[in-house]
């Protein structure tokens, strides 16, 4: 079954441009790992926004490992100046 998650980040303005390419490289990893079907980085205001389409929970599970073990920065902290917001899909 098809799944996805769509994540709102809200870096402070000094870090917006820093974020934008954190997230590519999220995604540089993500597509490369099987069942990841896509990956897709917007911005609306304040938000940077991440959009991402697995094949499975399987296919899910193995591009978060990937990100993990590439070492990519995905750390919450100071940069961010309010608490992100994930939501997971399942389609329908």
């Amino acid at each position: 079954m098809k799944i996805g998650m769509v994540a709102y980040h809200y870096p402070h303005p000094a870090y917006r441009d820093e974020f934008i390419s954190r997230v590519h490289q999220v995604r540089e990893v993500m597509l490369r790992t099987p069942g990841c079907l896509s990956g897709e980085c917007w911005v609306s205001g304040d938000a940077v926004i991440s959009i991402v389409q697995w094949e499975s929970e399987e296919a899910r599970i193995a591009s978060l490992a990937a990100v993990d073990e590439a070492g990519v920065d995905v750390t919450y902290d100071e940069r961010e100046s309010r608490p992100r917001t994930v939501v997971p899909l399942q389609a329908a």
